[in-house]
């Protein structure tokens, strides 16, 4: 385009110097070598530019001839390279299909149509070829050729820490990755690669001076890089706390503001503040962090923020949790535990079996048996809540790569990964996937047995206890279980009077009140359940009114 402009400039030049001249007309005369030659001017502009134009056309020719037989092998040259870089191309594109056949024959047409010094893809088609192959040795020999020349080092070192990955070297690959930031510190893959080989190893400095210099690079998007940043202040916050309250109460308030739901930032600089005594701005940090999303820590360190609360202030505290965010489980299982621990029993089991309502996890059963055995100690109540928690659903937990951990890590000890620890339930297993629909809170709580009354108030029979059949002495077994004596039936005349019943036969134990016989203890005589047998006597034992005993 501009050349099309600069020849439409340069002919609408000539045209107004050509009417510039007929305007003007005139004589041009000039005596060469003795003769006087005359013509008008336009004649004599006309001659010039022809004149001109004539010589470099005759320049034009004599440099064409002249440059012919270059030109002529440049050509072919040009032609033999056209077909090499068409080689090239296909070899690319089978050996990342997977064709190996293919691949190696356009491998050895490339290296006949263009060479390795002009083209360093010619190593990369080999390496790939060699890697479709197998040959895992040769592989390498080339990458560490491209490591070595400037034109393609990160190439190179890519080859080479991805076969480093691949054979378990993680030392070996951290110091590829850490060559390639070193050198190319926009290359994501080596920034990423020494960012994660860094956390692993606790650099948490150097990890965050990397993580600014790859933001600065616009590697890493900028809401990527603020979550990763405030990962890597809080975990160089949390190995700070024990040593340095400040510097990890300002490391975890930095990373709160990167990002204000980090509950690991939040129970760190809540920690830091409270061992300041600052209580109130470390509660503030929890308060604000709980209302986003309900965590059982964030929860267990508020209530146990002030270290000389009893357990009723401690209650009151996890009803504050509560009103903050109502209607919700891990809220009510809070209130459940420090209602125990204060000793409010009808409170403890009623939050935790709304919270049972709401999600009815492991842990809310095993808080309703520990509800169960503080309150009733019935075994089988306590049996029963049990089950339930086998039966149910396993709690959220830090997941990362299949592995839960009871606490935050900043990297993943699986895959070295940073960030990778998620608050999730875990996978559960076949069983508990199973039973998970068959379990219902509310079917739980009216399938409760009832509560077993205990045969004497100060002294629990333990044979019961332990669920073992009652033992029976021989003279409560002769007085249960008299022998049968024969019934003796009189005619009675109907002129004779009816005597008088007999006179009621107290003994120690029994007294008549009112006219009506109260019995005796249960103590002392066998069992009033009609399905146990006397093993003396062979049959049923009286039934009698009273508890059954299990």
């Amino acid at each position: 385009m501009i050349r099309i402009l600069i020849f439409i400039l340069i002919v609408l030049g000539l045209g107004l110097g050509f009417a510039w001249l007929a305007d003007r007309p005139g004589e041009l005369s000039l005596i060469w070598q003795g003769q006087l030659i005359e013509m008008s001017l336009m004649r004599a502009a006309s001659l010039l530019i022809s004149l001109i134009a004539a010589v470099l056309i005759a320049v034009w020719l004599i440099r064409t001839i002249w440059l012919s037989p270059h030109t002529v092998t440049r050509y072919f040259r040009a032609r033999k390279r056209d077909r090499g870089y068409q080689a090239l191309s296909t070899g690319l594109i089978a050996a990342g299909a997977g064709d190996a056949n293919l691949a190696r024959k356009m491998t050895a047409r490339t290296r006949g149509l263009i060479s390795a010094d002009q083209e360093p893809l010619i190593h990369l088609l080999e390496a790939q070829t060699a890697l479709i192959e197998g040959k895992y040795d040769d592989a390498r020999r080339k990458f560490e050729l491209m490591a070595d020349d400037p034109e393609t080092r990160e190439l190179g070192l890519r080859g080479l820490y991805l076969e480093a990955k691949r054979l378990g070297a993680h030392e070996a690959a951290r110091q590829y990755a850490e060559r390639a930031a070193e050198k190319a510190p926009h290359l994501p893959w080596a920034a990423l690669a020494t960012l994660d080989s860094q956390s692993q190893a606790g650099q948490w400095d150097d990890a965050l001076r990397l993580l600014d210099q790859s933001r600065a690079a616009h590697v890493v998007e900028r809401k990527e890089a603020d979550r990763k940043k405030a990962v890597l202040l809080t975990a160089r916050a949390m190995t700070r706390l024990d040593g340095d309250v400040k510097a990890a109460r300002d490391d975890a308030l930095a990373a709160l503001k990167l990002d204000e739901h980090l509950v690991p930032a939040a129970l760190t600089a809540a920690k830091a503040l409270f061992r300041e005594d600052n209580l109130r701005k470390g509660a503030s940090i929890l308060e604000k962090n709980w209302k986003h999303e309900p965590h059982p820590d964030v929860a267990r360190l508020y209530v146990r923020a002030r270290g000389g609360d009893t357990a009723v202030d401690r209650l009151k505290r996890a009803r504050k949790l509560e009103a903050l965010k109502p209607n919700n489980a891990v809220a009510m299982a809070a209130v459940a535990e420090a209602a125990l621990e204060a000793r409010e029993l009808l409170l403890a089991r009623t939050k935790a079996e709304a919270a049972a309502r709401l999600d009815p996890t492991e842990s809310i059963f095993l808080l309703l048996a520990d509800i169960e055995e503080a309150d009733t100690g019935d075994e089988g109540r306590i049996r029963h809540w049990m089950a339930q928690a086998l039966r149910s659903p396993r709690d959220p937990a830090w997941t990362a790569d299949g592995v839960t951990s009871p606490t935050w890590l900043p990297v993943s000890p699986v895959s070295g990964r940073l960030d990778a620890f998620e608050w999730k339930a875990p996978p559960h297993t076949l069983s508990a996937t199973v039973d998970h629909e068959q379990s219902n809170a509310d079917a739980a709580i009216r399938s409760l047995p009832p509560v077993a009354v205990e045969p004497h108030a100060h002294e629990p029979a333990p044979a019961a206890r332990r669920g073992e059949a009652p033992v029976i002495l021989e003279a409560e077994r002769e007085e249960a279980s008299p022998e049968p004596q024969p019934i003796k039936v009189t005619e009675r005349k109907p002129s004779e009077p009816i005597a008088d019943k007999a006179p009621v036969k107290k003994t120690e134990k029994e007294e008549v009140t009112n006219g009506e016989r109260i019995p005796d203890p249960f103590f002392g005589r066998p069992p009033d359940d009609p399905g146990v047998r006397d093993p003396a006597a062979g049959e049923r034992a009286p039934e009698k009114t009273g508890f059954r005993l299990f």
